[in-house]
């Protein structure tokens, strides 16, 4: 405005004085013209007629000139800069267009005045929220699946607790060894699983060659003692933390139980006592029953259990955080949900039961330290019995199992073992 103001006073300023120069210049040119002889008036007269002297072309382009300002200036001017327009246009059609909200309006200002730091900003937020939604259709997902299977009549089936023995490809002697002692067979698993509502199952999944030898000998395997839970799942040993989040998955969409419990196929397993130590925690809404520990992460590449990822726990010589032992324990239904719908963002770690520690860490959970899960073989679960304390499972802590379980697994059932009808007298 300032800028306009001061043009205009120019323009006032000059345009009369133009005018009076324009008129005062024909008079100064005739006696100019006067003082010259006739013969050479005339011809410089021709010569003139053709082109006006030059202070005469200089006041015609002052009026000009004066005339072109007035023209601009009764017509305004835009002193804004073009970012200051750009700007100016875009709010202007912000109010314009009722379409555009208000948050619309001001995302386009600051993208407008956005540097690289905002732009990442935004880049990331939009990442997030791409996650986030990921998450709640995974969500949806399965409640919609939930649904329709209940529209049509069918559903998960009710049970007390799921029992998955976790197996492999080249464990059928263990297998053997475990439906020979503390597994009922046949007709006896039907009824534990109708009248007890205790659900057992050997856990395995797919070879890498599907159809193969491997997978045929399992099938014909299943076809006789129906004790199967085939997991949509590539065996592999250091695929066990993704083993463990499958089944858990498959197990809740299976069948709806008050608990879903995870058992090696070489440790040995008093069901009766197993039954009874869940059912004291029935009321609770999310427990994780198990041996607790926390050992130390094993950063060298050459152990055993080696941990490559040793550096999220802190620095080196750290213990883990609380986590059950692998190979047994439990976990409430909401639990098992829980892992179930967040199944492909919870992370894996090397180790299968600190993964499910992971998992749990940040929740509202009850750990229950239960020691009766990690008794030693005999005489250590022997001497126990005589104490009036049955083991809930018993294994050797130098095997990660009962060692040589094909040979020991019947004298551990024999000396260690509850009486058999334990289970059947166990739940109401």
């Amino acid at each position: 405005m300032c800028r306009f103001l001061e043009h205009l006073v120019i323009y006032r300023s000059l345009a009369p004085a133009a005018i009076n120069l324009c008129r005062s210049r024909l008079p100064a040119e005739k006696q100019i013209m006067a003082g010259v002889e006739r013969p050479q008036q005339q011809q410089s007269e021709k010569k003139q007629r053709g082109r006006p002297p030059l202070r005469a072309r200089a006041a015609a382009l002052l009026c000009a000139a004066c005339f072109f300002l007035g023209a601009l200036f009764s017509r305004g001017v835009d002193f804004l800069p073009s970012d200051h327009r750009a700007r100016a246009a875009s709010s202007s059609s912000c109010e314009r267009n009722i379409a555009n909200s208000a948050q619309d309006c001001e995302r386009n200002r600051r993208l407008g005045e956005a540097n690289p730091r905002d732009i990442r900003r935004e880049v990331t937020n939009t990442r997030r929220a791409i996650r986030s939604l990921d998450k709640f259709i995974a969500s949806l997902e399965t409640e919609l699946a939930a649904a329709r299977t209940k529209s049509l009549g069918g559903g998960p089936k009710k049970a007390f607790v799921v029992v998955g023995i976790n197996t492999a490809f080249s464990s059928k002697k263990r297998r053997e060894s475990v439906r020979a002692t503390w597994m009922p067979r046949g007709s006896k698993l039907r009824r534990l699983e109708e009248e007890k509502g205790v659900v057992m199952r050997f856990v395995i999944g797919r070879s890498a060659t599907p159809g193969g030898a491997l997978d045929r000998a399992i099938d014909e395997e299943d076809a006789e003692t129906k004790d199967f839970l085939r997991l949509e799942h590539l065996e592999g040993y250091h695929q066990l933390s993704a083993k463990t989040k499958v089944f858990f998955a498959t197990a809740v969409a299976t069948w709806d139980a008050d608990f879903y419990a995870k058992v090696d196929d070489d440790v040995h397993v008093n069901l009766g006592m197993l039954t009874t130590t869940l059912a004291r925690h029935r009321s609770t809404p999310r427990v994780y029953i198990g041996c607790m520990k926390s050992d130390r992460v094993l950063f060298q590449k050459d152990a055993k259990y080696h941990e490559p990822e040793f550096w999220k726990f802190g620095e080196e010589g750290n213990n883990y955080l609380r986590h059950a032992t692998g190979q047994i324990y439990a976990i409430s239904k909401d639990l098992a949900l829980y892992i179930s719908i967040n199944g492909p963002i919870l992370h894996k770690y090397a180790n299968e039961d600190v993964s499910l520690g992971s998992w749990l860490i940040g929740l509202e959970v009850e750990h229950i330290d239960e020691r009766g899960m990690c008794c030693g073989t005999p005489p250590d679960c022997e001497w126990k019995i005589q104490s009036g304390d049955i083991c809930i499972a018993s294994f050797d802590w130098t095997c990660s199992g009962v060692c040589n379980p094909i040979d020991r697994m019947k004298e551990v059932h024999s000396r260690c073992g509850e009486e058999n009808d334990a289970i059947w007298n166990a739940l109401p």
